[in-house]
């Protein structure tokens, strides 16, 4: 497989909201053909609505929709289902992939010597997308076996890259830890944010001023942090003056043990994320 993804064949098995989001960032970045794109869904309503929608090829069945695209010299299947059905799918897979094949999963807790063994290939890859890729604007962490060549690496990263930024790990056991920090991540910044607007219509806002308001405040924190490129404690000092709004707000929110409550939620998707992978 070359590092470029011009005639390169996907096959998505699985064709859920971050499958979709995958598609249509690589449609609309043009790094490959609909034509070269197969997916597969039990529901046929889902895919016609993909047929439909992107002029790619959709099949009922997970075999065939691998099959499809393993004699193509360069391809990658892309498994994408609930961490709950990937038991079933790795069964349905079974001898439809070839030793040489190149596996991307994206299902949480999935590990890839797990996938290597029931699809009877070396080069797995293991990637854990985030919400924010439904537009482009997400973060994936994705790490590999070491059978996957330098090649084949570039090709994930430019895959992956129609997600958003992608960022490579050397172990896999920090895929569940970014799956606790950056993929549940936008879980802990939006109830935050449901709090702050529940707050600002306690005060007296309307909801969507409120909303609007803790949402432009978010959006240009995170832009300066990422500009300035200073610790976010250092930021939170620039703001915060003696006896003032800040300091008293502060002050709440370490009373509150925010902190400690964060670090356990993020502590608990972790271990969650390593149960998945057990199970």
């Amino acid at each position: 497989m070359t590092d470029t993804l011009e005639n390169v064949h996907l096959s998505f098995i699985g064709c859920g909201v971050m499958a979709e989001s995958m598609i249509a960032g690589l449609l609309r970045q043009n790094l490959v053909a609909p034509e070269n794109i197969v997916g597969s869904h039990p529901r046929s309503a889902r895919r016609e609505e993909l047929e439909t929608k992107f002029g790619i090829r959709m099949f009922e069945s997970n075999a065939e929709a691998a099959e499809t695209v393993r004699d193509s010299e360069n391809s990658a299947i892309v498994l994408s289902v609930k961490p709950q059905r990937i038991s079933k799918v790795l069964d349905d897979l079974k001898g439809s992939v070839g030793h040489a094949g190149l596996v991307i999963s994206i299902v949480a807790g999935a590990k890839v010597e797990t996938i290597s063994k029931e699809l009877g290939t070396d080069r797995v890859v293991r990637a854990m997308p985030n919400t924010p890729s439904q537009i482009g604007a997400g973060i994936t962490a994705w790490t590999c076996s070491g059978s996957v060549g330098e090649n084949e690496r570039a090709l994930v990263a430019k895959l992956l890259g129609a997600l958003g930024k992608s960022l490579y790990v050397e172990t896999e056991n920090m895929i569940d830890m970014a799956t606790s920090l950056s993929a549940t991540g936008p879980t802990y910044i939006f109830m935050v944010m449901e709090a702050l607007t529940d707050a600002g219509v306690h005060l007296g806002f309307s909801r969507d001023v409120a909303k609007e308001l803790v949402q432009e405040t978010m959006l240009g924190s995170v832009k300066f942090a990422i500009e300035s490129h200073k610790h976010p404690a250092e930021l939170r000092n620039m703001v915060t003056s003696p006896g003032g709004t800040s300091a008293e707000a502060i002050y709440q929110m370490e009373k509150g043990s925010l902190r400690t409550v964060l670090s356990k939620a993020v502590y608990s998707a972790y271990k969650r994320a390593v149960e998945l992978g057990k199970k």
